[in-house]
């Protein structure tokens, strides 16, 4: 039997969460957020992201090397998708509207992922 006061060593790592932006300065995730006009949906969203602050990445699945997809089960399906860097970084590239445009938005986070990894290469 276990004491009530017994701490048993859970873990958390949190990670730090950036926008990504075009060689043009545009961030497309956070505009598009900012944009959304489903209210409750885009509340869901930020608590998802918040939540993914503290090392609780949820319901989310990597979809090709160093890409990743944070499903939101809210609306029509929200996506989130994101890399990761070293040190607890996420790196939002792109959200998806729903199940729909997933194939286009997969693949414009891709294309956006290789601008990235080419802009950090010294």
């Amino acid at each position: 039997m276990w004491p009530i006061s017994q701490n048993i060593g859970v873990q958390t790592f949190s990670n730090d969460i950036e926008y990504y932006q075009t060689s043009e300065g545009k961030a497309p995730f956070k505009e598009w957020l900012e944009t959304l006009r489903d209210v409750t949906g885009r509340a869901k969203i930020r608590v998802r992201l918040d939540r993914a602050r503290l090392g609780n990445l949820g319901d989310h699945k990597q979809l090709a090397a160093g890409l990743w997809e944070m499903r939101i089960d809210c609306g029509p399906g929200y996506r989130v998708y994101f890399t990761r860097e070293g040190g607890g970084r996420l790196v939002l590239l792109l959200i998806g509207g729903d199940k729909n445009t997933q194939k286009r938005d997969i693949a414009r986070a891709a294309g956006y992922l290789e601008e990235y990894q080419r802009r950090q290469q010294p």
